[in-house]
């Protein structure tokens, strides 16, 4: 079964947390026909262990890991992969396809024009 990885970075701020699963939601209303769980990569207990460890107790056994964030800096680079090389050694049975970032695509373009003109 293929599963969902979203990963944002965290914060200790609430309110950026109630946003991510905000958009999180809105990703589960269009993909409707595999798990989708969010995973953050510090200051919150959801990490990427835990988002793992919740896909596979739903029988996924290929997650497609997508970053939700901007750019691909040494977070994406480096210290996600590695993080998720780690785990997924408790997990050999268990297929990792990391996606890419936001990065610069029109639609966000989109929404950058419509904040200015709103």
């Amino acid at each position: 079964m293929k599963g969902v990885l979203i990963l944002a970075h965290g914060s200790r701020v609430e309110a950026t947390k109630k946003t991510i699963n905000e958009v999180v939601d809105l990703v589960r209303g269009k993909i409707t026909d595999m798990p989708i769980q969010i995973a953050y990569m510090e200051f919150c207990e959801e990490n990427i262990e835990h988002g793992i460890k919740m896909l596979v107790e739903k029988g996924v056994t290929e997650i497609k890991a997508v970053p939700y964030f901007l750019f691909e800096g040494i977070h994406i680079k480096e210290d996600i992969p590695n993080e998720i090389g780690e785990i997924l050694q408790n997990y050999p049975d268990v297929k990792l396809e990391m996606g890419h970032t936001l990065g610069a695509d029109e639609r966000l373009a989109d929404i950058l024009v419509d904040r200015i003109r709103g």
